[in-house]
């Protein structure tokens, strides 16, 4: 019976790969969610945590507040580094494009295992640790999320289990990081 199950889920989320995939080859889909990829590769959290700095520095006099909240962001950031290089030391699992000649991978990747995904866990944890410092990110922070997760699908370089738990790894990570990190709206 598990086995039965295990076999249904692997082929609705194959068949999720290769209609995402598809969408994925239009030009304008392709160049969108290729944009957000390079981005979610790390350029765009830098940015923000320069940004931080900047606009608590120039703007409200408090340029150490920046340093904590974009020191606190990169912290859980080397956190979330290190478990994902862990988990995908231990599971090999290969990529949508390797292993469905309907997939193609729209983007180059770093190296051949699809699971987790680090674009998702890292944009997961540093999402939650920008808004719990200035919560009114989360206007633009939560669609940049979502749309480096769907992208990593879109582009035929994870399956969709892969973006869920990193979905799910990056919120905990991000979460405990709030939860005893520095000068966080929560802990005052």
């Amino acid at each position: 019976m598990i086995a039965r199950v295990q076999g249904l889920f692997a082929r609705q989320e194959a068949w999720l790969c290769v209609v995402a995939n598809r969408w994925g080859r239009r030009s304008a889909v392709r160049g969108y969610f290729s944009a957000i990829s390079r981005l979610g590769d790390g350029g765009f959290w830098y940015a923000l945590m320069g940004l931080i700095i900047l606009e608590r520095g120039l703007f409200a006099a408090r340029w150490s507040e920046g340093f904590l909240a974009s020191a606190h962001m990169a912290g859980t950031g080397a956190v979330a580094l290190v478990v994902y290089l862990l988990l995908k030391r231990h599971t090999h699992r290969s990529r949508p494009y390797a292993d469905d000649a309907r997939i193609t991978a729209l983007v180059p990747v770093l190296d051949e295992f699809s699971f987790p995904s680090g674009h998702t866990l890292h944009a997961v944890a540093f999402t939650i640790v920008a808004v719990a410092h200035y919560p009114l990110l989360a206007i633009a922070l939560v669609p940049f999320t979502l749309s480096v997760a769907a992208s990593r699908v879109v582009l035929g370089v994870h399956y969709p289990s892969d973006v869920l738990a990193a979905t799910f790894v990056g919120g905990v990570i991000g979460t405990l990081s709030v939860w005893v990190g520095p000068g966080t709206m929560w802990l005052g």
